[in-house]
């Protein structure tokens, strides 16, 4: 009976802090701190803090609600995940208490896994520590495309770079290492477009870049051009409409060749039968 009064008392206990925590907030929080990762990745949310692992019962709550997501306890030695604390059951198989540090460990992070995290223990009315976690989605690979709509009114070769369902990005133009333009867009699931202006003899890169990764892709002007006709029109630029109309040149030429071959060989066949008509 004393045992299961104690059993009851600590899950009283618990729900106090809980409680407790929700309508004072933070206040004393000895570590708050920020954490960014890319989706896909995993991340550990690292205590090292030998105190916390003195105490009976250690806790780890997610976001402002603090929804009680993993604990240790130390009574029976056993850990325990909430991995069903949502309707999603966001962290179903994806999170992991390290016995010896009392770390939380979430794999294939998510954008929805973004938020903070508060660790705390059975003895203290305030989270030892907070840890604000940002994900940023995966960045896709730019697009560089012509601008089709200069095709027949102007000899100018204007690029656009382009991204589909992004956020919290900046897309930017590079002339070898220095920087042309950039845009930037922080709301959720935006396309993004750049245009630069192609000048011959220079290298071209387009990057996509959050605070933690980017994604660049290189201009290789051969394939972007590869449908162009002879000219400036199509924005090729100066050295491939010189080979353009080098080799429109040679074919001109054989074909005048082959007329003025075709034209001689009448008029010495002519000659020839009227040579013969006289000898007759």
């Amino acid at each position: 009976m004393s045992c299961l009064s104690e059993t009851v008392k600590k899950m009283l206990d618990v729900t106090f802090c809980l409680c407790f925590w929700s309508l004072f907030g933070v206040f004393g929080v000895e570590t708050d701190v920020s954490v960014s990762v890319m989706e896909g990745d995993s991340v550990t949310l690292k205590n090292d803090d030998t105190q916390i692992l003195r105490d009976d019962l250690i806790m780890w709550t997610f976001g402002s609600k603090q929804i009680l997501i993993a604990e240790i306890n130390r009574d029976d030695n056993k850990i325990k995940l909430f991995e069903d604390v949502s309707d999603d059951g966001r962290f179903r198989g994806r999170i992991q208490l390290d016995h010896q540090t009392g770390s939380l460990i979430i794999t294939n992070i998510r954008t929805t896994d973004s938020g903070q995290y508060k660790l705390f223990t059975i003895s203290k009315r305030t989270p030892l520590k907070i840890f604000t976690l940002t994900v940023y989605a995966r960045l896709p690979v730019p697009v560089i495309i012509r601008d089709s709509s200069l095709y027949s009114s102007s000899s100018k070769c204007v690029l656009v770079c382009s991204v589909v369902n992004v956020t919290q990005v900046t897309l930017s133009w590079y002339k070898g290492n220095s920087l042309l333009s950039s845009i930037s867009v922080s709301d959720l699931n935006r396309s993004l477009s750049l245009e630069v202006e192609y000048q011959e003899n220079n290298t071209y890169s387009c990057v996509i870049n959050n605070p933690i990764r980017n994604q660049t892709k290189h201009l290789n002007i051969t394939e972007v051009c590869q449908t162009c006709s002879v000219g400036f029109a199509c924005g090729c630029g100066f050295t491939e409409a010189v080979i353009r109309l080098i080799v429109s040149g040679l074919v001109g030429v054989a074909a005048v060749a082959v007329l003025v071959y075709e034209v001689r060989s009448k008029s010495v066949g002519q000659k020839t039968r009227e040579q013969t008509s006289t000898l007759k």
